[in-house]
């Protein structure tokens, strides 16, 4: 394990009318409707291994599908040239408000303006589903260009925090 600081940025849009499309890449989004902890292990661990991503790394079989069994949750999965590309999952808060909680690409399909059109989707999806609000947060173990995605769409900073963070020497790979 290892430290390191973490600085948050959360952002919100508010209104549908603020978003703004990426451009069409090619990449088709689909619903995942059937709970499949298998696939979503996948793909938590093949797009987020690289941003250490941690939360779930000793999640097992049983947590994963009683967590997307929840009605609250929603896996989308964007796929190109019939390989899944990047995903991602949604939740529907309390308040009406919809989180985009995980949002990212497979390697080999970054840099190819695939990112905006997920983006994009997970957006639309989020208001399809009677948002009040969508919101989401990066930090600076993402993507370089993560931040700028999210503002190019229409997301807006309403928020930033510090904090030190231990990360694990091995994050969770996809095998």
């Amino acid at each position: 394990m290892f430290t390191r600081q973490l600085d948050t940025t959360y952002l919100q849009m508010t209104s549908p009318k603020r978003l703004t499309p990426g451009r069409d890449s090619g990449l088709a989004v689909r619903q995942a409707v059937v709970p499949c902890p298998e696939l979503n292990r996948f793909l938590y661990a093949a797009v987020g291994h690289r941003w250490y991503w941690t939360d779930r790394r000793e999640w097992r079989y049983e947590k994963w599908l009683d967590y997307l069994k929840k009605e609250t949750i929603q896996t989308w999965i964007g796929y190109v040239g019939g390989n899944p590309a990047g995903y991602f999952e949604l939740e529907k808060k309390p308040d009406g408000s919809v989180l985009i909680v995980y949002f990212g690409l497979l390697a080999q399909f970054i840099g190819q303006g695939h990112g905006g059109r997920l983006l994009t989707a997970a957006l639309e999806q989020a208001w399809a589903w009677q948002a009040t609000r969508v919101w989401v947060h990066t930090n600076n173990l993402d993507g370089p260009v993560a931040l700028n995605n999210y503002q190019a769409r229409g997301l807006e900073i309403y928020k930033q925090t510090s904090a030190e963070f231990r990360l694990p020497d091995n994050p969770l790979q996809p095998w």
